[in-house]
């Protein structure tokens, strides 16, 4: 009797254990959720808050069976007529998928520096690849509009080197948001690169080596495939904020930048357009749903390739 409550309190525990993090996305994600997709099937009104119908169980069934009756689809309906949207959508993708790219392309050469470094010296390095998180984010947003601006440091020095003669419109364009959005993101492209690269058997390098295989046809045809995966996932941590991302268009944008965070808060604070706003989170949810599939998908298929 005593091994069985034993393994009694065993199996309770583990499945304790399991559903912590289910709990955890039933009440931090699909009940939010759930919330903005009901106020999407809602009509806009001014009231407080803004939109109606709301669900009151002491109505009773009856009138909460006129309430679900009265929920309509018009919100997602506006969306597609009104060209702002989609243009926004657009816009949000090509600027994160830019940031992206460009992101990769820079983590890439510190990840592999920072996996060929001592062992000793790892620490260090990856403490200092995240020492950026030690400061606030719109500290470091600000730095940046001093830097960009036509009076900031960087118009200032090209302009003192006689490089330029009048000062570089680099400030409240697309090119900043860009910036903005690489250097606020680039740890976490940084670190699944590293550790995927880290993992790596050296033989395998050395290996090559031996078969004639000069430095960088080992890096394409060892390194490069054998860390895709820390590629994808870095990709993946950078472009998914970056599709949503509100601080960054509004502090380095300006009026012009236009992405769908932007959108969201405008419809949401200015026009009070409630509905609107949240039919438009529910679809932006739904397209960065579609990456994140694609990359199941692979890992299974890896999966099975291994076996």
């Amino acid at each position: 009797m005593n091994d069985v409550a034993r393994r009694r309190r065993l199996s309770f525990g583990r499945r304790a254990l399991l559903a912590a993090p289910y709990a955890w996305l039933v009440v931090f994600f699909l009940a939010p959720m759930g919330l903005i997709a009901k106020i999407s099937l809602s009509r806009p009104a001014t009231a407080r808050p803004p939109y109606e119908p709301v669900f009151d169980f002491a109505d009773g069934l009856a009138g909460l069976a006129e309430k679900i009756s009265a929920l309509g689809l018009d919100a997602y309906r506006a969306l597609a007529d009104d060209s702002l949207y989609l243009d926004s959508y657009l816009s949000s993708v090509a600027i994160a998928a830019t940031a992206t790219i460009i992101t990769l392309l820079i983590a890439y050469p510190f990840a592999l520096a920072m996996a060929s470094a001592r062992k000793d010296l790892r620490p260090v390095l990856i403490g200092l690849a995240i020492a950026p998180f030690w400061t606030s984010f719109l500290i470091r947003v600000y730095a940046w509009i001093a830097l960009l601006k036509d009076e900031g440091l960087i118009n200032h020095a090209l302009l003192a080197l006689g490089l330029i003669d009048a000062p570089l419109p680099m400030f409240a364009t697309n090119g900043a948001v860009v910036v903005g959005i690489v250097y606020s993101y680039l740890p976490f492209m940084l670190l699944p690169l590293y550790a995927a690269i880290e993992r790596q058997d050296a033989a395998l390098l050395e290996a090559a080596a031996d078969l004639g295989a000069r430095p960088l046809a080992a890096f394409w045809r060892v390194t490069l495939p054998l860390s895709w995966r820390g590629a994808v996932a870095g990709c993946l941590l950078v472009f998914i904020p970056a599709v949503g991302e509100f601080v960054i268009p509004d502090l380095l944008g300006g009026s012009g930048a236009l992405m769908i965070g932007r959108t969201l808060w405008n419809d949401f604070f200015a026009n009070r357009d409630w509905p609107a706003a949240s039919a438009a989170a529910i679809v932006l949810v739904l397209l960065l749903v579609i990456p994140i599939l694609f990359y199941e998908r692979a890992q299974l298929r890896a999966e099975e390739d291994k076996r």
